[in-house]
């Protein structure tokens, strides 16, 4: 891993910047909503509103790759990010965020399309693997950092908007100027969202369910710790937690994930979410509660993703793994948009417990599902004593397609492999 670190830091460097910047904002946008008086319901939407514009940046951005190259486009999205993070603080208004949060999602989802594609072009078949797990290291330790950040300036000036806005512009430096040549940006075939289901309704079901879930711990945590007095020390540990153990667990679960049922598994991390949401949801105000409850639910939110696609290419044949990358997106996405509305209407009625009991719902009824669906269809794996499935491959729900796709690329490469490996027995009995 060192050796793929070394010859892709200047990327992983620009995206760690990115990911800081992106990261600050995301939390700020509660804190300061919040001191500017905007309702829950108001910050739930200005949150939904990121989703929206990430999404149709996730699916516009490759046709402008493909007419004005990488690094056009990468230079233009990222100046319109440093742009819009400043005039947070000069247009406190509900209606002007909600533009705001649609434009920078939509170019944050656009330059980390550009950035993934060239990080996927510095990996090789043997080496992207590697790839995907430290781009997802950097991408959660970029979260964690930013919330250290959120304690250097009041909320209520300019410093914090100023921050992220400068740590963007940086990022430019160390991918622009990397030696990684610019990828040729191809067009995956596509699979159609029926198609997707039919082959996997679990994985269908769970990334819609798993976008709800994630959009609202990524973009309502901070509005929840606001709005149960926490104070902001406390909510830059708070929600540090939740991604420090996203970093923690993604592997255990990813080492379980290639050594048993993958419904097994997505059902018991559905339901150890479900029941850390709901102890917080029973004891929130403790604070000791919430950091134990928010590092549990990150450690199995996020490894969810990862598992989630592994469990669909499970059904899927080898030509269809990368065509399946835009469906399992989109539904995320879907389930991105609605989650926070949905959070803030129940924070609005219920309070802020009702943050707590939108997670635990949408968990359980994940896990109740994958339940279910183990009695409808016979294990993908053809001896339940010899799990042999294709290895896990590491990835954040904060990726785009381009990394999805990457992902699935490992995928083909390592079933084609498993492949071989099963033929050369049986080519060595018909030869001697």
């Amino acid at each position: 891993m060192l050796k793929v670190f070394l010859s892709s830091w200047a990327l992983l460097l620009g995206i760690l910047l990115l990911m800081i910047g992106n990261g600050l904002q995301g939390t700020l946008m509660g804190v300061r909503g919040s001191i500017e008086g905007f309702s829950t319901f108001e910050l739930s939407v200005v949150t939904s509103a990121y989703f929206l514009g990430f999404l149709g940046g996730s699916q516009l951005t490759p046709g402008f790759i493909r007419r004005v190259g990488h690094v056009r486009v990468f230079a233009a999205l990222a100046s319109f990010i440093s742009a819009a993070l400043i005039l947070y603080p000069a247009l406190t208004y509900p209606w002007a965020w909600i533009a705001l949060r649609v434009l920078i999602g939509f170019c944050f989802s656009g330059v980390y399309v550009t950035a993934e594609s060239w990080l996927n072009n510095a990996a090789s078949n043997d080496t992207r693997g590697q790839t995907l797990s430290l781009y997802m290291i950097m991408q959660m330790a970029g979260i964690v950092i930013s919330q250290m950040l959120l304690n250097v300036a009041d909320p209520a000036g300019f410093i914090l908007f100023i921050i992220p806005s400068v740590l963007v512009s940086i990022s430019f430096a160390p991918i622009l100027l990397s030696v990684v040549p610019t990828p040729a940006f191809d067009s995956t075939r596509s699979m159609s969202l029926k198609q997707l289901y039919t082959h996997s309704p679990l994985g269908f079901t769970g990334m819609l369910v798993l976008g709800g879930v994630f959009a609202a711990q990524f973009g309502m945590s901070s509005v929840y710790a606001t709005q149960i007095g926490l104070s902001l020390p406390q909510i830059s540990l708070f929600i540090s937690l939740i991604f420090v153990g996203a970093m923690v667990l993604q592997y255990p679960i990813g080492w379980l994930s290639d050594r048993m049922d993958r419904r097994v598994l997505i059902f018991w991390v559905a339901s150890i979410g479900g029941a850390a949401s709901l102890l917080a949801w029973m004891f929130g105000p403790n604070f000791y509660v919430l950091l134990a409850s928010g590092f549990v639910l990150g450690g199995m939110t996020n490894p969810l993703y990862s598992l989630l696609i592994a469990y669909t290419n499970d059904y899927l044949d080898v030509e269809d793994m990368a065509a399946a990358s835009g469906g399992l997106i989109f539904v995320n996405g879907l389930g991105a948009i609605g989650g926070p509305v949905i959070t803030g209407w129940l924070m609005t009625t219920y309070g802020g417990s009702g943050f707590w009991l939108f997670i635990s719902l949408l968990m359980l009824m994940m896990a109740a599902y994958a339940a279910y669906r183990m009695t409808r269809r016979p294990s993908a794996y053809a001896d339940e004593d010899d799990y042999d499935a294709v290895p896990y491959a590491t990835i954040s729900p904060a990726s785009t397609l381009v990394a999805v796709e990457a992902a699935q690329e490992y995928y083909v490469d390592a079933a084609e492999e498993m492949a071989e490996e099963e033929d050369k027995p049986q080519n060595m009995s018909g030869t001697s």
